[in-house]
């Protein structure tokens, strides 16, 4: 059986990929980038949890990063309405089918990518918090 961090991963990947870019986990940047765009999603580090004793209980705020990439002349606008349906994705069912306490994507940061002899990518980290207890910090 699945840890609860490994289920919340699975289910924020599942989010990703009913939007219309190609969605990976935990992959290299592809030579080709899709004409819809490319999200990789980066599973992160749950950081230091809060703990409760009575009944022990491990409180994380698990940061993982969301890597949104396209290419093409329209870029700008192409980015945009991508980042934008991460958003309206995350905003439709913030507990991820029940399976996460509260999910929130950050501000996303972006970065353009120089190609040789192409039209230049246009990348953002988005930062997404996971917010979920579970009962052993391994599992």
């Amino acid at each position: 059986m699945p840890t609860p961090r490994e289920t919340i991963l699975a289910a924020l990947h599942t989010r990703l990929s009913a939007l219309p870019a190609t969605a990976l986990r935990g992959e290299v940047l592809p030579e080709r980038i899709p004409t819809e765009g490319l999200l990789i999603l980066r599973d992160g580090e749950p950081g230091e949890p809060e703990v409760t004793l009575s009944p022990l209980a491990y409180h994380y705020q698990h940061r993982v990063e969301i890597e949104a990439v396209v290419q093409g002349a329209d870029r700008d606008t192409a980015f945009d309405t991508l980042t934008a349906s991460i958003g309206t994705a995350l905003a439709a069912d913030r507990t991820l089918g029940g399976v996460c306490d509260w999910v929130e994507a950050e501000a996303p940061r972006p970065v353009d990518l120089p190609v040789d002899g192409a039209a230049g990518l246009k990348a953002a980290v988005i930062p997404v918090v996971l917010h979920y207890t579970t009962a052993d910090p391994l599992g």
